[in-house]
């Protein structure tokens, strides 16, 4: 059976100001997968990625043309309201950044502002949302503690928390291990493993290592280009494209 799309790019193009970083982009990202984006510094991959939930809007001098259909919605199209878009979306930086406040109220936040307030319903969520992220056991008995007591590793799964308290359908990460020691990393990517059972994946990863373990489907791009994408196991054995090969053996960077 084909896989669902779940995000479709047409014809995208992103100018900063007089230089262009993406160059006329179309793919498709796969439902309930864990895509990875992979390429030289400076090719375009974060920038691709906040175009999917709009962040690239919010830098000044930025001119964007083309689709980028979320559920065949262009989230693109100027009448559509960001933070709708956004809420489909969760966001993971390389660096974590809890918000100044409790581990509880770190993962209450999103759902206080959609409206939840009953004590019951919300401590089932920060529950829920911090097993979803393996956080559970590690912080069960401290929930009040401030967030900023937690290792950098705990911080960047608390966020991923945070996220997923909003019911988002998409999670970003943007180089989301970088920041990370070997062991924090490895919780990441097995709760990302765990987590593409109920949600659609989208990461940029600088490591070519760290996208052959997690990856299902891969977009390889190269000074704002779309090179190749396709199943991991393609792309990583049986490349069609001359460039995604020497990107792979490690004879461009």
């Amino acid at each position: 059976m084909e896989d669902r799309t779940h995000i479709r790019v047409q014809n995208l193009n992103v100018f900063y100001r007089q230089q262009q970083i993406l160059k006329d982009i179309t793919l498709n990202i796969p439902d309930r997968k864990i895509t990875a984006i992979i390429g030289p510094s400076g090719c375009g991959k974060t920038t691709l990625l906040k175009s999917f939930n709009r962040l690239v809007d919010s830098i000044e001098g930025v001119r964007i043309s083309g689709q980028v259909l979320v559920d065949d919605e262009n989230i693109l199209d100027p009448r559509n309201e960001v933070t709708h878009i956004r809420k489909k979306m969760g966001l993971l930086l390389q660096k974590p950044y809890p918000l100044p406040m409790s581990i509880y109220d770190n993962v209450a936040y999103g759902p206080r502002i959609h409206g939840i307030k009953e004590k019951k319903r919300l401590d089932e969520m920060v529950e829920r949302y911090l097993k979803k992220a393996s956080l559970w056991p590690e912080v069960r008995e401290r929930l009040r503690q401030p967030a900023s007591m937690l290792s950098v590793g705990q911080q960047q799964r608390l966020c991923l928390a945070r996220g997923l308290a909003v019911e988002p359908e998409i999670i970003l990460g943007d180089e989301p291990t970088s920041a990370l020691d070997p062991q924090s990393s490895q919780r990441i990517e097995q709760t990302f493993f765990e987590l593409k059972q109920d949600y659609t994946i989208v990461i940029v990863t600088h490591i070519l290592r760290q996208a052959r373990r997690m990856a299902d489907y891969v977009i390889f791009l190269y000074l704002g280009e779309l090179i190749e994408q396709g199943p991991a196991a393609e792309i990583f054995e049986n490349p069609r494209q001359e460039l995604t090969r020497e990107y792979i053996k490690g004879l461009i960077s």
